[in-house]
């Protein structure tokens, strides 16, 4: 599932293959990603538009032209992907914008949960992106108390909330609590303050690497790289780790290095998976 960092690297993408090059051409070989607005629409909007610099918030892409602005959202499969005219089109290619100086940028998804917008003013921008937390890259320890301070939610909840904190999914929101050693089931508000520090740290590096990688990395220094298969195990103690669904969402720890205050019962079961105890 595409998480800040890869959308930061399809940002690269965007800046790297169409910054300032002109969109010749926009095909849109099925419209059922179009979110608000018409292929014929979408097709006048920006044929012939310059682009400029992308930007990102969260797990947004933003891709300014000369004229309006597309909003796009790569929800679980989506990518984007650049791509010579000649190359043959993928099955999940749904919109496909050919850019002068024979380059194409292909938006490809499989299950297209989310898609595109066009924004033409800023209000059309406030209103997609108005409900959205900081982007998680600018958070610092002060700001993180703030958005923790008087929240009853799980922390993991929080975490993962686009309207607290912009940009963590499922994968970075597991990974960011391992590293800090902090049960996910926890209440935001009950971390104390040793808590909240390493947390912030570990969202700090946790994004660090990960942008750098394009991606949430399956290391095997990492939980994610463990977090698959019948009998998964913590790569810093070697114990089971657990597995629970926390906000609706598969939530995996170790109940060994993140063991929490009023969690205690909580142990790890056969396969790692919780049970009371009793």
């Amino acid at each position: 599932m595409p998480e800040l960092p890869d959308v930061e690297g399809f940002r690269r993408v965007l800046a790297d293959h169409g910054r300032g090059r002109r969109v010749e051409r926009v095909e849109v070989a099925d419209p059922g990603v179009l979110r608000g607005v018409t292929a014929p629409r979408l097709r006048r909007a920006l044929t012939g538009r310059r682009l400029a610099e992308p930007e990102r918030h969260g797990k947004w892409l933003l891709a300014r032209t000369d004229g309006p602005s597309l909003l796009l959202h790569f929800g679980m499969t989506g990518r984007l992907l650049p791509a010579a005219p000649a190359d043959p089109p993928h099955p999940h290619d749904r919109v496909t914008f050919t850019l002068a100086g024979e380059r194409q940028l292909r938006y490809r998804d499989q299950r297209k949960l989310q898609g595109l917008r066009l924004a033409a003013t800023d209000a059309d921008l406030d209103e997609v992106l108005g409900g959205q937390g900081p982007d998680a890259l600018t958070v610092d320890r002060p700001l993180l108390d703030r958005l923790l301070d008087g929240r009853r939610a799980r922390v993991k909840a929080v975490l993962i909330d686009q309207s607290v904190l912009a940009g963590l999914g499922n994968l970075l929101g597991d990974e960011i609590l391992w590293r800090a050693r902090v049960d996910p089931a926890r209440p935001a508000r009950d971390l104390d303050a040793g808590e909240r520090g390493r947390l912030a740290d570990a969202l700090r590096g946790v994004l660090r690497d990960a942008v750098r990688a394009g991606c949430v990395p399956a290391r095997p220094s990492w939980l994610t790289g463990h977090r698959e298969g019948p009998d998964p195990v913590c790569p810093r103690c070697g114990g089971p780790l657990s597995k629970d669904r926390i906000a609706g969402r598969s939530t995996t720890w170790c109940p060994h290095c993140q063991a929490g205050r009023g969690t205690s019962a909580r142990v790890a079961g056969p396969r790692g998976r919780p049970h009371s105890g009793s």
